[in-house]
């Protein structure tokens, strides 16, 4: 199915997943996507009117720079970007590689053969925002439960 605008994503820190889950699913009727598989998770996704929020646990509220595992990476808890067509991502990465821009997290594809698979990059802006590009094998698999999911 082809894009017909990109999808916004937003990853925020949270104080309390479960409270978190609570208002965005059963309060303002989004859906859940995947959850980090840990026996207590640090993150969680959410369908929300078609975009993709993520929410990170920060263990502490006062210092919200904190950053979580995922696929083997250290994802900043805080951080916002756009979810593109895979030709498009491609394309702003080999741009960004010939450029020389410093990559927070390299590009790579994570969850490689599992439901949601995609490609991601992070960068900072000037002032230290951490922002994410990402592309999905299949755009309907957005908020697919997949390998994360508990």
């Amino acid at each position: 199915m082809p894009e017909s605008r990109p999808r916004f994503h937003l990853a925020f820190p949270v104080c309390d997943i479960e409270a978190t889950r609570a208002f965005y699913v059963d309060r303002l009727g989004a859906r859940v996507g995947r959850i980090d598989r840990n026996a207590d998770p640090r993150w969680i996704d959410f369908d929300f009117f078609g975009h993709q929020l993520s929410a990170h646990l920060v263990d502490d509220w006062q210092a919200v720079t904190g950053s979580n595992p995922v696929d083997g990476d250290q994802v900043p808890c805080r951080h916002f970007g756009v979810i593109l067509a895979p030709n498009a991502w491609q394309a702003l990465a080999k741009r960004l590689e010939d450029s020389g821009q410093a990559f927070l997290i390299e590009p790579k594809t994570r969850f490689r053969g599992e439901p949601g698979e995609q490609s991601t990059f992070f960068l900072l802006d000037p002032s230290g925002n951490a922002l994410e590009f990402k592309a999905f094998a299949d755009s309907s698999s957005v908020f697919d439960a997949g390998p994360a999911t508990r």
